[in-house]
């Protein structure tokens, strides 16, 4: 077991390591409560984050909520009259065992409220963890089916910086070197998991992916978020689903075609029309069912509602009216 293991090796040389476990796919607020009143029970003084980046997002909250006074929620983005975060938070250290999120290198959680299951995003600067280990060979023991999952969150990230509204030439590099790297590595991966090359080549394309996304995301997202919302999906395979309709959609928009040659190529392509179909070989090869109806997924009046009120979809290409969530939902259920 991996956690005992690092907890092995932790304890003897300041005293006991107490650990707090147990988090949700989809992690929710009084987790993160719970997180805190342990780490301030036990008398802690620091955090070593080990996990995926349910693992990671709720550590980080907690390093948060120790610092600073209220619930997690008054520092979550959007909120009305919003606390800002003006503490040090105690050290961390993260250590992601999953290729998928990168929130190993970012400044914000994301936490679901307990009662609604909407995901919030907490955001303070200081969230950032000051000391990551990112070691290919933790993720070796994870299955093939979470590898996949969480490989198209990282390659969600990249497609989603790369198209998401306005001007970052560095944020979009980096996503496409993490496209490139993901179109190269992800299917070895998934097909052989203790293939340390393309664990690694993962694990550096998924902090790429979270780094790009600081320019912002997009429809994929606001989809996937009400997806793990409404029907409790994981949320990398929640963005698997999602990703081929949705880029069907922005292929639509003509000013986002003229910017698309960089990313077919980095997919290995030579022209922008073979990205969707390049985005369902990539589900095929990594044996992911494609179409919501598959996960017994309706697309009810709540899961639109949920993706239009997500803000995400704010910062993509093309405008995502009501009708065109409802549409991109229906592309993605069969």
């Amino acid at each position: 077991d991996l956690c005992r293991d690092v907890k092995a090796q932790m304890e003897g040389t300041e005293g006991p390591v107490p650990v707090f476990s147990g988090i949700e796919g989809n992690p929710i607020v009084s987790q993160v409560v719970h997180g805190r009143d342990a780490f301030q029970k036990q008398g802690c003084d620091s955090l070593v984050i080990l996990g995926g980046g349910a693992a990671l997002d709720v550590g980080k909250a907690i390093a948060l909520m120790v610092a600073h006074e209220g619930d997690p929620l008054d520092y979550a983005e959007g909120t009305k009259n919003q606390r800002a975060a003006t503490k040090p938070l105690p050290p961390m250290v993260a250590i992601p065992t999953t290729a998928g999120t990168g929130s190993e290198v970012g400044r914000s959680s994301v936490i679901s409220e307990d009662q609604s299951r909407a995901k919030r995003i907490l955001f303070a600067p200081q969230m950032l963890p000051p000391v990551v280990i990112a070691d290919p060979n933790l993720t070796l023991s994870l299955p093939a089916g979470l590898t996949a999952a969480t490989g198209f969150d990282a390659l969600s990230h990249c497609i989603e910086a790369y198209c998401a509204k306005g001007f970052h030439p560095i944020c979009d590099g980096i996503a496409l070197q993490g496209i490139r790297l993901i179109n190269e590595n992800l299917v070895t991966a998934v097909e052989d998991g203790s293939h340390i090359e393309a664990r690694s080549h993962m694990l550096c394309a998924s902090m790429m992916g979270a780094i790009a996304f600081q320019k912002g995301l997009g429809v994929t997202h606001s989809c996937a978020h009400a997806l793990s919302t409404v029907h409790d999906l994981h949320h990398g395979l929640a963005n698997a689903l999602m990703l081929e309709s949705c880029v069907r959609f922005n292929l639509e928009d003509e000013t986002l075609q003229k910017r698309l040659l960089p990313m077919a190529q980095a997919l290995g392509l030579n022209s922008i029309s073979g990205i969707p179909d390049k985005i369902a070989t990539l589900l095929a090869q990594c044996k992911i069912k494609r179409g919501l109806k598959e996960y017994d997924i309706s697309i009810s009046p709540t899961l639109v509602a949920t993706a239009v009120a997500d803000p995400c979809h704010q910062l993509n290409p093309r405008q995502v009216t009501e009708a065109d969530f409802r549409r991109i939902f229906d592309v993605a259920a069969t």
